[in-house]
């Protein structure tokens, strides 16, 4: 039995990992996915200063709420048994701590919508904070 942990990091969501996710499925290759949802503390940077707590958590939320249907929904029709987890923090922290308690088999990060760097410096923090082999794709 083989797990895979698929993080949802922002807006542009987790659809090629998603997809990768259903073929690894149908190809016997995975038989559990879990959908990681992980909101970032919003009362950092500069959006504080212009709009109030509660509006940047409810934007936040509505965001990321798209980008985690559409993972689901492909998940969905592939007929990929799986669950889904939210958790607050910074984004590597956050993904490497929920992953020390759970130990997945694999991590797969859509690094589609990301810059050379930020792609970069997420796959080096994930690898130096667990132990779970980190796959990007895009």
């Amino acid at each position: 039995m083989i797990r895979m942990l698929i993080p949802v990091l922002d807006h542009g969501g987790a659809i090629e990992a998603a997809r990768y996710a259903a073929f690894m499925f149908l190809e016997r290759g995975i038989t559990e996915v879990e959908l990681l949802e992980v909101l970032e503390p919003v009362d950092q940077g500069r959006a504080a200063a212009f709009h109030t707590r509660s509006s940047l958590v409810r934007m936040e939320k509505h965001a990321m709420l798209k980008a985690l249907i559409d993972a689901r929904t492909i998940l969905e029709e592939a007929g990929v048994p799986y669950q889904w987890k939210r958790v607050f923090g910074h984004r590597t922290r956050a993904i490497a701590d929920y992953a020390a308690t759970t130990q997945p088999d694999v991590m797969v990060i859509d690094a589609s919508h990301m810059g050379f760097f930020r792609r970069l410096a997420m796959f080096a923090a994930l690898s130096r904070r667990t132990p779970t082999p980190v796959t990007m794709v895009h």
